[in-house]
């Protein structure tokens, strides 16, 4: 249901909500990039059957106005989308390596959700070039999370929550609970090696709990 508006050496960019108005475009456009990483998958296992080596990707999801239309001049034009919401989509895709996610979206994205998939809240940053925070979150699947998904969502947010609050110990606690509920969870092994770093070297008390990405 996307426009797909231009492939870039290693990436794919697209949109949802024009030239058509699409009032679920939201979740039209998490459920696409959940559909991806399901393809990604097969891809991958066929790969590895013939000894070849398998890719990984990683998607960023924003949502806002934006400027949308021909650009460019009379001799060369592109249907495309330019705006600081454009942006900060670009910006979410490339922060997927640090805490070893595939889908990263918005609180704007989330906000505008209808329920067709569900996340997990993973940090509040700045990105790289801007100062307002933003509060990041994991698509994790369609529908509704099973009772061990939600078990280690669940842990994992009352680790954030207590990060927040500079209740170190709390924090770990959670997080080495998601870690073994699900071994392979990057972000909690950083938010770990966060608050033992901060236990050890207080924020003090105007600390607002927001990471700074140095990196695009």
């Amino acid at each position: 249901g996307g426009t797909l508006d231009k492939y870039m050496g290693d990436a794919i960019m697209a949109f949802f909500g024009a030239p058509g108005d699409m009032d679920d475009h939201a979740d039209m456009g998490m459920v696409a990039a959940l559909k991806m990483v399901d393809c990604l998958h097969e891809l991958n296992e066929r790969w590895w059957a013939r000894g070849l080596p398998g890719i990984d990707i990683g998607i960023g999801l924003n949502s806002g106005p934006m400027r949308v239309g021909n650009m460019g001049s009379t001799q060369r034009m592109d249907y495309t989308v330019l705006g600081d919401n454009v942006n900060l989509g670009s910006r979410l895709e490339g922060i997927n390596k640090q805490y070893g996610t595939r889908v990263i979206v918005s609180e704007e994205t989330v906000n505008r959700s209808a329920g067709r998939v569900f996340f997990r809240e993973l940090d509040a940053v700045r990105v790289k070039g801007k100062l307002a925070p933003v509060r990041i979150f994991e698509v994790v699947g369609e529908g509704e999370p099973d009772e061990a998904t939600a078990s280690w969502i669940d842990s994992y947010e009352a680790g954030l929550k207590a990060y927040r609050a500079q209740s170190w110990d709390e924090a770990v606690t959670c997080f080495e609970r998601v870690l073994d509920l699900r071994d392979d969870d990057l972000a909690s092994r950083v938010f770990i090696e966060r608050a033992r770093s901060l236990q050890g070297n207080p924020p003090g008390d105007d600390w607002d709990g927001v990471y700074t990405m140095t990196s695009k």
